[in-house]
């Protein structure tokens, strides 16, 4: 079978990209309305939350940083431990969700800086817009918007972060060129996300829990490194990380996902010209 054969797109061609949509927005409808996470049960402690924050490199500075309310215990890794952010920079949070990222974002950039969030479900975005006022984040804004079309102008934003999103998009090429269109040159990706480590169940390929949850739409790393090039982007590093093993094979309770897709830091930056 050929790479292009294993990819994202030919995974999920029993739904198209209108459904897989659908099914994403629906189900961080839900999480957004019920305050329960795609990566833990409904029953999990306050305990379990702060293990989970742990395992994907959240400090417990990080945690109680932030207002309730906006740690959804959604991510599959810590994109800000990468983006070694600086004052004064403009941050794009791609899928920002309840805002926990662009509020921790916000912090490193301080007041002379500015996080705008990106989500495509209008619920998740009430919820972030009031999170705002709780965390007193003057210099945070959420907007509603898909990743593949984002509401951002062109070269005006200097670091672009995204935690276990891109993987959700059923055009992940478009979503890594409107990346780079909207960066400034020079301008950087930090993201943490999935990576398909084995090739899928044919039953996953097409059920819409598993292209919203995390798991059918991951790209395997070499295709995933060519849409980065092909978006215009250099220095390209994706390194798998083992150990998140610990926790996505807790995502399915019918099958150990673990054993097909692992989290991933995905770093590149846009050329300076």
């Amino acid at each position: 079978m050929s790479e292009h054969d294993q990819s994202s797109d030919s995974k999920t061609d029993g739904l198209s990209p209108d459904e897989q949509r659908r099914a994403v927005r629906q189900r961080y409808a839900r999480i957004a309305t019920d305050d329960s996470s795609c990566c833990e049960s409904s029953d999990s402690s306050t305990t379990d939350r702060e293990e989970l924050n742990r395992k994907l490199g959240y400090s417990e500075e990080d945690e109680s940083g932030v207002a309730a309310g906006a740690n959804l215990g959604l991510g599959c890794g810590n994109p800000n431990a990468i983006a070694a952010l600086e004052a004064g920079e403009t941050v794009l949070d791609l899928g920002s969700g309840a805002g926990f990222d662009c509020f921790l974002a916000a912090q490193e950039v301080g007041d002379s800086g500015r996080v705008v969030g990106v989500d495509m479900t209008p619920e998740m975005i009430v919820k972030a817009r009031e999170n705002v006022a709780k965390n007193d984040a003057t210099n945070v804004e959420f907007r509603l918007g898909e990743i593949e079309h984002l509401p951002v102008a062109d070269r005006t934003v200097d670091v672009i972060i995204s935690n276990c999103v891109v993987n959700l998009s059923p055009d992940k090429q478009q979503v890594f060129h409107e990346a780079n269109r909207v960066l400034r040159p020079g301008g950087r990706l930090a993201i943490s996300d999935v990576v398909l480590t084995a090739q899928l169940p044919s039953d996953v390929h097409a059920d819409p829990d598993s292209v919203a949850s995390c798991v059918a739409g991951a790209s395997p790393v070499p295709e995933i490194e060519t849409m980065l090039s092909n978006a215009g982007f250099e220095q390209i590093r994706i390194e798998p990380k083992a150990e998140s093993e610990e926790f996505i094979r807790e995502w399915d309770d019918e099958r150990d996902v673990s054993d097909y897709v692992v989290s991933a830091t995905i770093e590149a930056k846009k050329a300076l010209q």
